[in-house]
């Protein structure tokens, strides 16, 4: 059973938000400032915070140019996962990811079809690793953001989550390019 276990340090990340929309500034963006809030509530810190247009080469580079920062440890998106022309988000980021998180989009939908309902169809939220960088693609809603962080990245971002968290494993997800064997 999922428990937090108080003896155990809390240990802030750093995290980066990208909001991947053609309409929103960083005045406007309700889900960009959701998730920087909820980032510093948690004790976490916000490393980085921009906007990019849906276009799958500036989303791309700027994942990229995240995920090699040392000072940057998760990437977090929001905006461009769902099924129109302009939604690209994860067109740009799944063929970078070194390995990809199923089950990040799989809880993420139940928790949302426990919200939304069947809507939750309607998105295309993934996560996966890019230079040893966990990067998490969530809708553009105020609300999908909530229910992502609040249900799945505020838990397994907290070293003390039990029985196991993604913090404890961040120094090992570069052990495949140390050894020299990347993997596909």
């Amino acid at each position: 059973m999922a428990r937090t276990d108080e003896s155990r340090a809390f240990i802030p990340v750093r995290i980066a938000v990208l909001t991947v929309s053609d309409t929103r500034s960083l005045a406007d963006d309700k889900s960009g400032q959701t998730l920087a809030d909820r980032i510093a509530e948690a004790g976490h810190v916000l490393a980085a915070r921009d906007i990019v247009t849906d276009d799958r080469e500036k989303i791309r580079d700027k994942v990229l140019g995240w995920s090699k920062d040392p000072a940057i440890d998760v990437v977090i998106t929001t905006g461009g996962t769902g099924f129109t022309g302009r939604d690209v988000t994860p067109e740009a980021l799944e063929p970078i990811f070194e390995k990809r998180m199923d089950g990040f989009s799989e809880v993420f939908h139940r928790i949302s079809y426990d919200k939304i309902g069947t809507s939750t169809i309607q998105s295309r939220a993934t996560g996966g690793v890019v230079n040893a960088t966990f990067v998490f693609v969530l809708p553009g809603s105020p609300g999908a953001c909530k229910d992502a962080w609040d249900g799945i990245l505020k838990p397994q971002l907290d070293y003390r989550h039990m029985p196991c968290n993604f913090v404890e494993i961040m120094p090992r997800l570069d052990e495949h390019l140390r050894r020299g064997t990347k993997t596909a």
